[in-house]
C-alpha cells in the first residue's frame, strides 16, 4: 500500500489507518513510545535488527503522520527525543484490542 493512497479521502478508513502503521517496526515503535520519550539510540537498542536508516525513515513518517513529536535540544552533541503526540497515543490505545485479538488468534493456531 502506498502512503499516497492512505491520504486519498475515497479509501476505506481501515486502509488509511493501516497505512500509518504499515511496516515491520512502526507498531513496535508505538509500543515503546507509550512508556515515555526515547532517544533514537534507545529505540535501536530495544529493537535488535532495526537499522539506523530504517529507524530514521519510520520516525520521519510517523512524525509526518502526526503520531510522534521530535524534540531537538540545543546542546553538544545534539540531543533528539521522540515522544507520542495525543494523536499517536489515541492510535496506540486503539491498537490494544487488535493486539488482544492477535494473541487469541495465535493461541488458536497453537491449539490446532
Amino acid at each position: 500500500m502506498t502512503r499516497g493512497r492512505a491520504q486519498d479521502p475515497n479509501v476505506c478508513g481501515v486502509t488509511a489507518a493501516i497505512a500509518v502503521i504499515d511496516g515491520k517496526w512502526k507498531t513496535s515503535l508505538l509500543w515503546l513510545l507509550e512508556s515515555g520519550p526515547h532517544r533514537p539510540g534507545e529505540l535501536r537498542r530495544r529493537l535488535p535488527g532495526l537499522s539506523e536508516k530504517v529507524l530514521t525513515q519510520a520516525l520521519r513518517e510517523m512524525e509526518e503522520d502526526g503520531l510522534v513529536h521530535r524534540e531537538v535540544y540545543d546542546v553538544l552533541p545534539l540531543k533528539t527525543v521522540y515522544s507520542l503526540t495525543a494523536f499517536g497515543r489515541e492510535l496506540s490505545e486503539l491498537l490494544g484490542p487488535l493486539s488482544d485479538w492477535g494473541h487469541r488468534r495465535l493461541e488458536r493456531l497453537v491449539a490446532h
